[in-house]
């Protein structure tokens, strides 16, 4: 049964999940110091898809109720892992404060993907206005000037960043047409890291030498912080709070995680630069994600996957 509004105790899970997600790729970033990046994006998978199998086993979940669910799962698996492969790797040549407000442009590639695929879901004055102020706020980053300093260094991991969030934009639309009303968000989630795992941990064999030159303490915990916390109980949190309260209300806290990931993964963890121009384009991408993600009036959704991002 749905609640019509939020009070402090799901507010406040909600806003310590933006701090787990907003944590999130400041450990990546520590963890590649000894594992490479796309073995590491394949073992958090691979650890999320185990530990999410015995919870729907204990809970009686069919992991595969049709042969068709099984394709369109496999379809949304590896478009996980070309994300994930994205942004492990993008961060080897940009900052995390970068990579949360390009990655955060997700919603965007949602609007205009749900405006051309899926019925009933338009495009309206909010969601342009929201598209056109992101644009805006991505622009700014791409620019030299006295507000901050572009580099071509960061150019590969900027691309790889704004890459991953249309491709999650993507596997958003995908979901929302042919599995939504299929399947529980559990086993969306499911098949995401359950077929992620086998083509990431591949290519890291194949593509990457050494894959693990080391494994320091930092490095065991950043392993279980991004499978045990943010893959696992993070999203577990999630989809309870999706059972009880309507999506709608749930994803307007969306813009918390890119301006957590920036003040707690840029600046608090790794001790990023935050510059002026940093502050103006996570604004305004924020701003934007408030714009698309407003609603004309307060509806419960069936959809409510967390496909990914985190």
């Amino acid at each position: 049964m749905y609640r019509a509004q939020l009070r402090w105790q799901p507010v406040a899970f909600l806003l310590l999940l933006a701090l787990t997600w907003g944590a999130n790729m400041a450990f990546v970033k520590i963890g590649a110091r000894e594992i490479s990046p796309l073995f590491m994006a394949g073992l958090r998978s691979l650890v999320a898809a185990f530990c999410l199998y015995i919870w729907m086993k204990l809970k009686g979940i069919d992991l595969f109720p049709t042969r068709m669910i099984l394709i369109h799962g496999i379809a949304i698996g590896i478009m996980f892992g070309v994300e994930f492969g994205l942004i492990y790797v993008g961060l080897q040549y940009t900052t995390a404060s970068r990579t949360y407000i390009l990655l955060y442009s997700a919603p965007f590639f949602v609007a205009l993907g749900a405006h051309l695929f899926l019925r009933g879901d338009k495009l309206n004055v909010w969601k342009s206005a929201g598209l056109i102020v992101a644009f805006c706020g991505i622009t700014i980053l791409f620019m030299r000037g006295d507000m901050g300093t572009f580099t071509l260094g960061s150019l590969p991991g900027d691309v790889m960043a704004l890459l991953a969030g249309a491709v999650w934009g993507a596997t958003t639309v995908y979901v929302k047409k042919f599995l939504a009303q299929r399947t529980l968000p559990l086993q969306t989630l499911f098949y995401q890291v359950c077929f992620s795992a086998p083509p990431l941990l591949i290519a890291g064999l194949i593509f990457e030498d050494p894959v693990v030159s080391g494994f320091s303490v930092m490095t065991a915990f950043s392993v279980f912080y991004q499978c045990i916390i943010v893959a696992f109980l993070s999203y577990l949190v999630w989809f309870e709070l999706i059972h009880r309260y309507p999506v709608s209300l749930l994803h307007a806290f969306s813009f918390f995680t890119p301006v957590f990931g920036v003040l707690l993964s840029g600046a608090l963890i790794l001790g990023e630069l935050i510059s002026m121009k940093l502050i103006v384009a996570l604004v305004l991408v924020s701003l934007g994600t408030v714009l698309v993600n407003r609603r004309p009036s307060v509806k419960a959704s069936s959809g409510g996957e967390k496909t990914s991002g985190a």
